[in-house]
């Protein structure tokens, strides 16, 4: 009798399931260059499917698909238990539904790990008949009775065994599609060869220019260590992002790695560092992965059939990034090392042997630091990673006394000190000595200066109300208004028009949440912000003198605090607190880059019994699915709602999916640009302005004002996501 693992394709053709079986054993080896991991890799992919020799199994596939569905992967789990590949046995026991928790796992596989199950020595017989010649004999190694390791390491290991399993189905069903994913290597030589000529053609004049020079040589000492944890603290506007890249291209290189991963808090920024990538190493190497960015869109002109392959395979790998350089988000990146989906956890085994470089990551919540720092430990044992902080505010993630972090960070730049007093651009000024202010007072202060001014708040409640006060002036040739009630195009393309006026020097006021803070490189001469934590407070400043055109210190950035002192969360208002005091104390130590060690030791503290969740307390009772449902990057749960009256593009295209059976993945990339995150609340509020798609997503049918976006009260603002 054949045996077969999936119906026929479009050749009329069953894929045999000796075959899968061989086919997703041999690519999850492949898919981990350490050798002591090579045979359980192995074992898991050639053992996951064979409850699939069931003959009820066969027959659902002869009836193709009209019979009630057979569960399979608790057999292949249950025999690998049974045969002690323990951790295997959990992988593949999650490899359709997810990875379980170890009660759901052992529930599973009982009866078939005791041998209860009818038919149990058949389906074996079959399998050591068909596949046996196949079996490789099991290496042990031990991980050192470490459980936190022993989950990373399963983690990997389901990673592998997912992806090849699909990449095996897939060549059997859509062969065309198959062949595109043509491993794309990084190319290293070249890529540092087209670095060093884009940094080559960089002007050498100026005091900035130097210091930028000097950081990428001393940056470049330090690239040939081993894997392991590294900083880069540079003062903003310092070229951190292509001075890490020297270093990461460097250290791939010395030490073999295969990609680097680049991971962005925003968006905005991610599209900002693609297109600067892009722009040096080509779009062939480049991934940009992102909700608001679709790889299958063709932005050029050239429609080559080279330059289209290139475009779908790399919309094919988002899927499991199999690519050179990759730029992501936070949430992306963090939610898919702490998920149990397969669907989200098959790029994982790709974040092994990479440089990971995590930009403004002190941007992460303080509640998860703890088990986010424990969890990139693990991964750097078991997958062999590099990591790379890099900010203009380096938290104090190192471990220490009360603080379980990582034990060893390695600073790029030994003395960041000299750097951050060579870049003064700015002045710090206190209005009131931060007494709290009214708008109207606020207001005076703000028409003082015959500037481009930009104003900065904590939530989009006051930037709103704020707005409206300027609205009639007419001090300012244009008054701009930035938050994320403002779908994505719109912001982008307000922050365009904000850096054309700029740039032709007109008289501009801008009036912000603090989006604004990370990748936004605007200059303006003058910044006002409200207190808040300290790094939100210097990335403030960073956008001001920015390129230093005013002179030592001639860029002015004032600190105010609002009467009714509105802030996000209880988090951010402690943080904000924290720095208050300290600026308090004495201003000019906002300039001291050794203050940010003493702000976040502080920080820090209050949260040492952060892991409210006990997420690492569940990971060492590989508690996989209750994980997934507790690591967020964002805690309060918000809904997309699609912006209809934004602009006709955006009509348009809800025109072109509202009478779809399903939306494609690539539907949905195209309607993030119009989509608005809100809080549930919002929409049971306004209900009668949203609509429910049959497909599953929300329309927002009511007013959208092109300066502000979702037009509601300023009082309500704040029910939207920050």
């Amino acid at each position: 009798m054949i045996f077969y693992a999936h119906s026929e394709n479009n050749d009329k053709v069953k894929h045999k399931l000796v075959d899968h079986l061989i086919e997703t054993a041999r690519l999850a080896e492949s898919f981990t260059s350490n050798v002591t991991y090579k045979s359980i890799f192995y074992l898991a992919g050639l053992l996951h499917d064979i409850g699939k020799y069931q003959p009820a199994f066969q027959r659902y596939l002869d009836s193709l698909g009209k019979h009630a569905k057979v569960r399979h992967a608790s057999w292949g789990a249950g025999y690998a238990r049974n045969q002690h590949y323990l951790e295997a046995s959990i992988a593949i026991d999650g490899h359709h539904k997810g990875i379980p928790n170890k009660s759901d796992w052992k529930n599973d596989t009982n009866c078939i790990y005791n041998r209860e199950e009818e038919g149990f020595d058949d389906v074996v017989n079959s399998f050591i008949t068909e596949a046996g010649q196949y079996f490789k004999e099991y290496k042990p190694f031990s991980l050192n009775n470490h459980d936190l390791l022993k989950e990373v390491f399963i983690r990997y290991m389901f990673s592998a065994l997912t992806d090849s399993d699909w990449l095996s189905t897939e060549a059997h069903f859509d062969h065309e599609k198959h062949s595109l994913r043509s491993s794309v290597s990084l190319p290293i030589d070249i890529m540092i060869k087209q670095l060093d000529e884009e940094l080559s053609r960089k002007s050498k004049e100026g005091y900035l220019n130097k210091l930028r020079n000097e950081a990428g040589s001393l940056v470049l000492r330090g690239a040939d260590s081993p894997c392991g944890f590294y900083s880069l603290s540079l003062p903003t506007g310092m070229g951190k992002t292509l001075t890490s890249i020297v270093w990461a291209l460097h250290h791939v290189k010395k030490n073999d790695l295969k990609r680097i991963i680049i991971v962005l808090p925003y968006t905005s920024i991610i599209e900002q560092t693609a297109k600067v990538l892009k722009s040096i190493f080509g779009d062939t190497w480049v991934l940009e992965h992102h909700s608001n960015y679709n790889e299958g869109d063709v932005e050029k002109e050239e429609s080559s059939d080279s330059f289209t392959k290139i475009q779908q395979r790399k919309k094919l790998a988002c899927e499991n990034w199999d690519y050179p350089l990759i730029v992501t988000t936070t949430v992306q990146f963090f939610e898919s090392l702490f998920s149990n989906r397969p669907s989200r956890c098959r790029k994982v085994h790709n974040i092994a042997e990479s440089v990971v470089i995590f930009d403004e990551v002190q941007l992460l919540r303080k509640e998860i630091i703890l088990p986010t720092l424990k969890m990139l430990e693990d991964v750097k044992v078991i997958m062999n990673t590099s990591f790379l902080f890099c900010t203009a505010t380096q938290p104090a993630f190192e471990k220490r006394q009360g603080f379980d972090g990582i034990n060893t960070i390695t600073p790029l730049i030994y003395d960041p000190t000299r750097f951050f007093k060579q870049t003064k651009r700015v002045k710090y000024h206190l209005l009131t000595d931060l007494n709290p202010i009214s708008d109207t007072e606020l207001l005076s202060f703000v028409k003082q200066e015959d500037t481009s001014e930009l104003v900065i708040f904590n939530t989009k409640k006051d930037t709103l109300q704020f707005f409206k006060s300027v609205k009639d002036i007419d001090r300012w040739g244009k008054k701009y208004h930035l938050s994320t009630a403002m779908c994505p195009s719109h912001r982008k393309d307000v922050i365009q028009n904000i850096r054309e006026d700029l740039k032709a020097k007109k008289k501009i006021l801008v009036v912000s949440t603090q989006l604004i803070e990370a990748g936004v490189d605007f200059d303006f001469p003058v910044v006002f912000r409200a207190i808040a934590p300290l790094e939100s407070v210097i990335q403030s400043a960073g956008r001001c003198n920015r390129e230093g055109t005013l002179g030592v210190q001639g860029g002015r950035v004032f600190l105010f605090k609002l009467e009714g002192d509105s802030m996000p969360d209880k988090t951010y208002s402690a943080c904000a607190q924290e720095a208050e005091e300290l600026i308090k104390q004495n201003i000019g130590r906002l300039h001291d880059h050794n203050v940010f060690k003493e702000y976040y030791a502080k920080i820090m503290q209050l949260y040492v019994d952060a892991d409210k969740k006990k997420i690492n307390e569940m990971r060492d009772n590989f508690k996989f699915k209750d994980i997934n449902d507790s690591y967020k990057i964002i805690e309060n749960i918000t809904e997309g709602l699609y912006i209809y009256n934004y602009n006709d593009e955006s009509k348009r295209l809800f025109e072109s999916v509202e009478n779809k059976e399903f939306l494609s993945m690539e539907d949905y990339r195209k309607m993030q640009a119009f989509t608005v995150a809100v809080y549930s609340n919002f929409i049971f509020k306004n209900i009668d302005m949203c609509k429910k798609m049959k497909q599953g997503f929300k329309v927002w049918f009511g007013n959208y004002n092109i300066e502000t976006g979702i037009s509601i009260s300023a009082m309500d603002a704040d029910k939207l996501i920050v």
